[in-house]
């Protein structure tokens, strides 16, 4: 069966990958002029690593599991709010992973035959019949497919085109910053590792991941006001709101080279989708269902699209390819709309301010430590 696969990147590769091992006839197409993700570090959850695990892409991540430490929620001069067992919630669930973005893509497309990837082949429309899928290039039709897999991102054209009804992305007035560098000598971040630090003042937020022994990987998330700023000026005016942080976050973000850092508006889709399937075309990551990154859960989320849509695809024909995408959405959308609406729900508690934060932190003290990991395995448990 021919299936064309428009989009990339973490989500796109792995189901363009999945569905080849599968024996289907797989077309990968990317809008960039080379194949390659840019960008910092992800945080793979356990959900996520099962779902490479199940697309025979487990290798990708073996070896980096994050090591066993306390994570949780910590005020910004880092003492704690709510704290989770992590080492009990990796032993009932499993592992995260903290990895670098461009080598997990390099390792997720290399199983991937050369010759099925078109780099600088941006696809403008889709023309669907009773029979297939015609998929339109800037100079005209590019290939017949049985089925489409839409992954072209958070920004997708192609979501625009199939539901022009629907009001798209919505910016939640937050700015993101991340970095990755090596550990500055002598600094000691243990207590902070796998960890969300918060100001109740502000509303501004820091986590700290370990991608190894060696490289720390860090992100920042503060009001947006106006046009995002470049790395400089948001670097300057991440720092003016921490003057009184945690040492270690100041030294963290001045150590981290400009060229580094990485400045996005936080976005996400202004509702779910009424469907992931129209016809023989199924969408699949952020062009499905972009949310916060309040949970962590996006990277995962687009590996457990293309681990279903391989699976409920693996021995379908090109007449039973609409039966198959509307499965594959019966799976997938009730769960990620749960996710989006929760990871707005934690968007909007870390991001108060005053007294409703003031309350907030009371209560999450208040809670046992027991209940906040029995929670954070529920969210790791697919």
């Amino acid at each position: 069966m021919r299936v064309a696969v428009v989009g990339a990147g973490l989500g796109g590769v792995s189901a363009a990958v999945g569905l080849h091992r599968r024996g289907h006839e797989v077309t990968l197409y990317e809008r960039g002029a080379e194949l390659r993700e840019a960008g910092t570090a992800v945080v793979v959850m356990p959900n996520g690593a099962r779902a490479l695990r199940e697309l025979g892409l487990g290798d990708c991540i073996s070896g980096t599991a994050m090591p066993a430490v306390t994570g949780g929620l910590r005020d910004w001069r880092g003492r704690p709010l709510l704290v989770t067992d992590a080492v009990q919630a990796q032993a009932q669930i499993g592992t995260a992973v903290t990895v670098s973005r461009a080598e997990l893509h390099r390792a997720l497309r290399a199983p991937l035959p050369a010759e099925l990837v078109h780099t600088a082949t941006p696809v403008q429309r889709l023309e669907p019949d009773d029979t297939g899928v015609t998929v339109i290039g800037a100079d005209g039709p590019s290939t017949r497919a049985d089925a489409v897999v839409v992954a072209d991102g958070i920004g997708s054209r192609l979501r625009a085109q199939l539901f022009p009804q629907h009001p798209g992305l919505r910016r939640v007035g937050r700015l993101d910053l991340r970095g990755m560098l090596p550990k500055p000598a002598g600094l000691d971040v243990t207590e902070l590792l796998a960890g969300i630090m918060v100001d109740r003042r502000t509303g501004a937020m820091f986590g700290l991941f370990p991608v190894d022994e060696t490289v720390l990987y860090w992100f920042t998330d503060s009001a947006l006001h106006g046009a995002p700023p470049a790395a400089e000026e948001a670097r300057r005016e991440v720092l003016s709101v921490m003057t009184d942080w945690h040492p270690a976050v100041r030294t963290l973000i001045e150590a981290t080279p400009l060229a580094d850092i990485y400045v996005d508006p936080i976005a996400c889709l202004a509702e779910p989708l009424p469907s992931f399937a129209i016809g023989r075309i199924a969408l699949l990551g952020d062009a499905a269902h972009a949310m916060t990154p309040d949970l962590g859960q996006g990277a995962s989320q687009a590996f457990e699209d293309a681990a279903a849509l391989t699976r409920h695809l693996a021995d379908a024909t090109p007449g039973d390819v609409v039966e198959r995408l509307r499965r594959y959405d019966a799976e997938r959308r009730p769960r990620t709309s749960r996710l989006m609406l929760a990871s707005s729900r934690q968007s909007r508690l870390i991001s108060k301010t005053g007294a409703a934060a003031w309350l907030r932190d009371a209560l999450l003290r208040a809670i046992p430590s027991r209940l906040a990991t029995r929670q954070l395995a529920a969210m790791w448990h697919a």
